[in-house]
């Protein structure tokens, strides 16, 4: 099949890549000359495992290629993927202006019969925007020419997005048009062989399904993480609370780790895209509200141990900083915690050493080179007369260190997990000060 894929970001690339490598015809299109151009050479510009490699052998075997030309891309594919950012606007809401500007270049160039998919994170109602769109640049144009409009969310984690694409648990089709079902039917066809995970229902129910799927991990995450800040309170461990209640399999294990927050280009965005639907309707959302409103508070939690442990002196200390992205096996540093937490440590006058096996580039590129930033070229070289370890993201690397090494490193023995990689007891025997999140800090 021939598919043209609007957008050349995570979700565009990742989607692209896929098709192309079960042996579909893809275009994908993008504004960004210079990324596009380095797409072709198999030069991309995020970090996602395996994604490097897929895109190069399907780029040298034909089937994926990359233009800036719309009308190129609305003439090759029958399959017209909208995969554009939706960035919060600045009351919270999607900014749809990207994908409208599709649609219109869609109805510009389109002569003859096109699957308009909308693969973006949209609110509902988007599919309607889309097709007006379309219909008022068709008829400016005097031509009446048949399309459709189908809603096709994603449910990819960074980190893991080729398996979840190449094997999905579920493919959800938005349409009203049984045709058009069986069509995206067929396109998923490669990815559904050991049982038929495609989901048909109305356009705006999928439309919904994608913010309520995220708004429901998002609510999990800070719900652990409410519990966690009483546990500690109460001298409870949630470690054991956690695994007392995931093995109920009506609650499970998936989302309910604590921490310090969530953060990435999913769970903020939809959490209040979905509130401000709310806001549209007339609905009240008390609990999206306290969701956001939880996960922003977390936040601050491990900065708040720092400056009570230190008694408010943070001025001219130093502190290593293991992970910088929002969570492994990404470089995407979105509304991660530790902006969150290094910028609070800045405003103190302290300096932070920071390093993260993936993010690096995307720190420098967004706080540049200052003085109290510190990039670091390994965890080791972090710790280097530092005042203490904070531990923000779980990359397995930091799973297991030296900790005896560790200690006569650091200045002082301390360490702030916001994880909860490592065991109290064991620390504490070697002599360390450990605060992680929801654990009591034992006499």
């Amino acid at each position: 099949m021939k598919i043209t894929i609007y957008g050349s970001g995570y979700v565009g690339l990742v989607t692209g890549t896929c098709l192309a490598e079960v042996g579909n015809d893809v275009l994908c299109v993008d504004i960004d000359t210079e990324k596009t151009e380095n797409l072709k050479k198999g030069i991309i510009p995020i970090y996602e495992p395996g994604l490097d490699n897929l895109v190069s052998k399907n780029v040298k075997a034909g089937r994926l290629n990359f233009t800036t030309d719309t009308q190129e891309g609305v003439k090759h594919g029958l399959f017209q993927f909208i995969a554009v950012g939706t960035p919060p606007d600045e009351d919270g809401s999607a900014d749809l202006q990207y994908v409208l500007a599709v649609a219109q270049s869609i109805g510009e160039h389109m002569e003859e019969y096109r699957i308009i998919v909308n693969k973006s994170t949209v609110p509902v109602g988007t599919a309607d925007k889309v097709r007006d769109a379309v219909n008022k640049v068709l008829s400016n144009r005097g031509l009446s020419t048949e399309f459709d409009v189908v809603s096709n969310p994603e449910f990819l984690k960074e980190g893991a997005a080729l398996d979840d694409f190449m094997k999905p648990d579920r493919v959800v089709v938005g349409t009203d048009n049984p045709r058009t079902a069986e069509l995206l039917r067929a396109l998923y066809t490669p990815f559904n062989r050991n049982h038929d995970r495609v989901i048909v229902m109305d356009v705006r129910s999928a439309e919904l399904t994608k913010y309520a799927a995220n708004a429901i991990l998002a609510t999990k995450i800070s719900f652990m993480n409410e519990l966690a800040n009483m546990a500690e309170i109460l001298g409870a461990d949630i470690e054991q609370v956690r695994i007392g209640i995931g093995s109920d399999p009506r609650i499970g294990y998936k989302f309910i780790y604590p921490g310090c927050g969530y953060g990435g280009s999913c769970f903020p965005k939809d959490v209040q895209a979905l509130e401000k639907t709310a806001t549209q309707i007339g609905y009240n959302a008390e609990l999206l509200k306290a969701v956001e409103s939880v996960n922003n508070r977390q936040k601050e939690v491990l900065f708040n141990k720092i400056d009570k442990h230190f008694d408010g002196k943070l001025e001219g200390r130093v502190f290593a900083l293991w992970g910088l992205a929002f969570k492994p096996n990404t470089d995407d540093m979105r509304a991660a915690p530790s902006r969150t937490l290094m910028e609070a440590l800045w405003e103190k006058g302290a300096v932070v050493r920071a390093y993260d096996p993936e993010a690096m580039d995307e720190a420098r590129r967004i706080y540049g080179d200052r003085e109290e930033l510190i990039y670091c070229e390994s965890p080791d070289d972090a710790l280097e007369n530092t005042d203490a370890l904070i531990v923000v993201t779980e990359w397995n690397q930091f799973r297991s260190p030296d900790f005896s090494k560790m200690k006569n490193t650091l200045k002082q023995a301390v360490i702030f997990d916001g994880r909860n990689l490592y065991d109290p007891q064991f620390l504490k025997s070697e002599g360390f000060d450990y605060y992680a999140i929801g654990r009591p800090q034992k006499d």
